[in-house]
């Protein structure tokens, strides 16, 4: 695959004009005011269909984990990895920071949710998520353990009965204050002088509202204004047995560990997806400037400085639009990126978003600087894909042990 195919550019240009005519006009109420981005995206699902999209592929999942059947694997041919990423590219022209509230309660809690959960789970707390008739977080990052998330987590699961007293606090958590429905992890606490860093990790679905449970208020960011972030306090938080994901503590069921691997591998992808719409951004803003911009009478485009980094941003949007073609590419076969390659490609993506977006203020000068030329804000949101699904460090480090254990 090397560029969109026909189908591919009318589902692009479809999600682009909704993104110009509905996302664009209210980015500074998004990036400035106190404007949660959940009504957006609710339009922007009620717009293509993709509520009743996410019903009907939550009734086949439904009857088939009714029935016992084992989850159907991708089949070649499946076009779906090329319309989610589209659609993140282009909001990402204007507003990552949505895409980022959008993935985490579609992709990550009811996606949890719907592969670890059981039949009456997946009816109780999926399909709302799904259509986004309700927000959900992921909560597994904690204030010390933010990139050794499942080793050095201290939130605990102590069991009472056929009920289990969560304690803990996680931080960091996207649609955290405002989310209905959270996917938490926490550690095992059975008494035994198991080492906390090999405890089972057990996964728990919480409400809004429960007792001991208290949301904190969004937390001011450097960028991604428009991705609600904040924390979550657990004190003696009691759940039943139908609330511990699968109903079971073992990894085959709804275990925390496996769950949490398969979702970073899905996260990566999409930062590269992210990274892409920033890049193409940035690039088509700057090449606009170079040439209305002058300096000595002439077109800043034409001193070989300017060039030059315009010639490094298309290299940079070639190579990232390359690993999401892969990405499709290897979706539409029936095949998943091993943990290390989306590593890689989250590794790369990320440093070139950032890189692009730092260049494009540098060529916009002072104006750069200046929030209503876009690429500050777009250099603020970039940043955060170095940091967020893993950090570079812990990128390098899967590459790297993917590498030696061969």
């Amino acid at each position: 695959m090397f560029e969109w195919n026909d189908e591919q550019r009318a589902i692009r240009d479809a999600v682009r004009r909704f993104v110009e005519e509905e996302i664009k006009p209210r980015v500074d109420e998004l990036e400035h005011g106190d404007t949660p981005p959940y009504e957006l995206i609710r339009k922007l699902y009620t717009t293509f269909g993709l509520d009743q999209i996410a019903r009907d592929g939550f009734k086949r999942t439904l009857e088939r984990k009714q029935s016992g059947e084992a989850p159907t694997p991708r089949k070649p041919g499946d076009s779906q990895a090329a319309v989610t990423l589209i659609t993140i590219i282009e909001l990402c022209h204007y507003c990552p920071g949505i895409v980022t509230a959008l993935g985490v309660s579609t992709g990550l809690a009811a996606g949890t949710i719907m592969k670890r959960g059981t039949a009456a789970q997946m009816e109780r707390w999926g399909l709302d998520l799904l259509t986004l008739d309700k927000i959900g977080a992921w909560a597994i990052t904690e204030p010390n353990s933010g990139s050794d998330a499942l080793g050095g987590m201290r939130a605990s699961a102590k069991r009472d009965g056929d009920e289990y007293i969560i304690n803990g606090n996680k931080t960091f958590i996207t649609n955290g204050p405002y989310a209905d429905t959270i996917v938490l992890f926490a550690k095992l606490d059975d008494g035994s002088d198991t080492d906390q860093r090999t405890r089972k990790v057990l996964t728990f679905v919480l409400d809004k509202g429960m007792d001991g449970l208290e949301q904190s208020k969004p937390f001011k960011k450097m960028g991604l204004h428009s991705s609600p972030t904040g924390e979550l306090f657990l004190s003696d938080v009691r759940v039943g047995r139908d609330r511990l994901l699968g109903e079971t503590e073992e990894e085959t069921g709804g275990g925390g560990r496996e769950s949490a691997k398969e979702n970073f591998v899905t996260e990566r992808a999409g930062v590269a997806a992210m990274s892409l719409g920033v890049i193409e951004e940035c690039l088509a803003l700057s090449i606009e400037y170079a040439k209305d911009r002058l300096l000595w009478g002439k077109p800043i485009g034409d001193f070989q400085l300017i060039q030059l980094k315009l010639a490094k941003m298309e290299i940079a949007r070639l190579n990232v639009e390359n690993l999401v073609f892969r990405h499709i590419e290897m979706a539409t076969a029936g095949k998943s990126l091993t943990l290390a390659e989306a590593s890689a490609m989250k590794l790369y993506s990320a440093q070139a978003a950032t890189e692009v977006a730092m260049e494009a203020v540098q060529l916009f000068g002072g104006n750069g600087y200046m929030s209503d030329f876009r690429v500050e804000q777009l250099a603020r949101d970039a940043k955060v894909f170095q940091i967020y699904a893993g950090t570079d460090e812990i990128q390098v480090t899967h590459i790297a042990r993917d590498l030696l254990n061969r």
